[in-house]
């Protein structure tokens, strides 16, 4: 399969995914919401990857547009994320929490906003736009011989040297884990995103064993990437929370405990321990 034929595939496959589940979002459908947020994610991904080939002079709108999705789904993802921490807690009970309803109601205007956003011509214009890109962009008749080469490129020779980059670069990142700052780590965890996704791109193109050293890494991506996950999601709450303690509602709960910290990183640490002994993708 040539790299143009691959990237078609899934780019629509993901935009596809995205509006599906806009309606559902738009009524306030925080599980559509999430989904709409993971595939809006993927479809970056795809279009990162193929970047050697894809950049044009479209690019850069495409890429702003869906960076500004991405920040809107975001805000209410967030809210979710926290509200369903204080779901979870046992004592007190949600509603006896002092200033939980004041959350849920800082959710309910977040996603009124976000359902106007999603509902603007702007959104109409970013699925119309996007979509014309994948199909007919200017990347896809570029004149030249190097242009052509990289389109017709067979999607196995690509890819191999595309990971086989991607996954050098996380192990390197990944061996100073036990000491990166919130941020740092957070770069780390989207880095492991990217390059779970795109491996996760081939499952379905090539249902073979093409691909079997990649699917072997995905176990230990996908166990790094849940505890960096859960990590990220603590701070984006104990965020959220200062945030909203400064409007006058108490946080009802410490979202970032330092003993939690440390075991959701020595989790993901040992995963990229293992990841390492894996022969690389490339070899």
């Amino acid at each position: 399969m040539a790299c143009d034929t691959a990237f078609r595939i899934l780019a629509r496959r993901y935009l596809g995914d995205l509006t599906a589940n806009h309606e559902e979002t738009c009524k306030g459908d925080p599980e559509a919401l999430h989904q709409m947020r993971v595939t809006l994610t993927r479809l970056r991904t795809a279009i990162l990857f193929f970047s050697p080939m894809i950049v044009d002079s479209q690019h850069p709108q495409v890429k702003g547009e869906l960076k500004w999705l991405n920040t809107n789904l975001g805000v209410v993802r967030d809210l979710d994320v926290a509200i369903e921490r204080l779901q979870a807690t046992d004592e007190p009970r949600p509603p006896a929490i002092p200033d939980y309803q004041s959350w849920v109601m800082k959710r309910a205007d977040s996603h009124r906003r976000l359902a106007r956003t999603l509902r603007s011509a702007r959104y109409r214009r970013l699925i119309k736009i996007t979509s014309g890109w994948i199909e007919n962009g200017p990347w896809s008749i570029r004149k030249g011989k190097q242009a052509a080469k990289q389109r017709a490129c067979s999607i196995a020779c690509y890819s191999a040297d595309k990971l086989a980059g991607w996954q050098q670069k996380l192990q390197k990142k990944s061996r100073k884990l036990l000491t990166l700052d919130a941020e740092k780590r957070h770069r780390l965890r989207l880095l492991n995103k990217k390059l779970t996704y795109s491996i996760e791109f081939f499952e379905d193109l090539f249902p073979d064993k093409r691909f079997s050293r990649q699917q072997a890494a995905l176990k230990y991506l996908r166990k790094a990437q849940r505890s960096l996950g859960q990590l990220n999601d603590d701070v984006n709450s104990q965020s959220l929370a200062t945030a909203l303690q400064r409007e006058g509602v108490e946080a009802p709960l410490q979202f970032l405990g330092p003993k939690r910290e440390k075991r959701r990183i020595r989790t993901a640490a040992a995963a990229y321990r293992k990841l390492a002994k894996l022969k690389p993708f490339g070899a």
